[in-house]
């Protein structure tokens, strides 16, 4: 049997190819020039492969076979340099994974600046996200299913858990233009609202189980998903409360108008960072909570 490739061969390959000779390879490796001829006459032989041209020309050229075998090259670099990093990072104490739950009022654009930061600071480490409402995020960090939470402040006292104040989000009532509560002349009384279908979301945990938030009406549709809420309203199926931040551009554009419900004044409540008192965060969720925090201060 053949002995693999090193990544040190595959290294060197992919700097002659790169730089366009033996001589500037040697000199971005920190080796002499001989040793980067050797190194690539060996890996050639090794692959019984010819992955430069040298004959008849000043600089070597990669072959046809050459040009081929580049790509996976870097791909067996970048794999293994990446090896390398999470060994690295492991020895450090970083988290291999960080699982994290949050509520779908966070604002998405928010968790997508903060997912994007946190791929290039912390390249090696996996993320598992949850994303849900109500008693979801509770329950998995009460589990310990999830390295931290992102939500609402739980509805009874736990001392087994920390919470982190990280910002706030804010509820309010909407409709399409053309729903009855909408176009009904001044603060709409609970007697009228009661009449009309109110959109609501609910989630399976058992921290929520048999309980209700700000349902009013005798009627309702009841839904998993917010994303789902939010369309039904945009078609007039009903109405409910969405994060503003959510509905901050129908709001704009007249496909959604906010209702003056007597009940149901706008409300905001703050965002907690929550995570097991016997669970320390490691550095990379560590990071995240603050990153959190401070894209949340400055959101608008």
């Amino acid at each position: 049997m053949q002995p693999n490739p090193t990544l040190d061969q595959l290294q060197v390959f992919v700097a002659v190819a790169e730089t366009g000779s033996f001589s500037a390879a040697a000199r971005r490796l920190n080796r002499s020039q001989s040793v980067v001829s050797y190194t690539i006459a060996n890996l050639e032989a090794q692959l019984e492969l010819q992955l430069f041209e040298r004959s008849g020309t000043r600089e070597p050229h990669l072959t046809d076979n050459g040009t081929a075998m580049l790509e996976d090259a870097r791909r067996m670099v970048a794999v293994l340099q990446g090896l390398r990093s999470r060994a690295e990072g492991l020895k450090q104490g970083l988290e291999a994974e960080v699982a994290v739950a949050v509520d779908v009022t966070l604002p998405s654009p928010v968790l997508t600046t903060v997912l994007k930061s946190f791929q290039l600071q912390f390249p090696t480490v996996s993320l598992r996200l949850h994303v849900g409402a109500l008693g979801m995020v509770w329950d998995l960090v009460l589990k310990k299913q999830v390295d931290f939470g992102i939500g609402g402040p739980p509805l009874l006292v736990y001392d087994q858990l920390v919470s982190i104040k990280v910002g706030e989000t804010a509820m309010t009532p909407v409709a399409a233009p053309d729903h009855p509560l909408a176009l009904y002349d001044g603060p709409v009384p609970l007697s009228f609202i009661r009449d009309h279908v109110q959109l609501v979301v609910t989630d399976l945990s058992e921290q929520t189980k048999g309980r209700d938030f700000g349902v009013f009406a005798y009627k309702t549709w009841r839904l998993t998903d917010v994303g789902t809420k939010h369309q039904l309203m945009l078609a007039g199926l009903g109405w409910g409360g969405l994060a503003k931040w959510m509905v901050k551009d129908d709001l704009a554009e007249g496909r959604l108008v906010h209702l003056d419900l007597e009940p149901y004044p706008d409300a905001s409540y703050p965002l907690l960072a929550l995570y097991p008192v016997d669970s320390p965060l490691g550095p990379a969720a560590t990071w995240l909570v603050e990153r959190f925090k401070m894209e949340l201060d400055t959101f608008e």
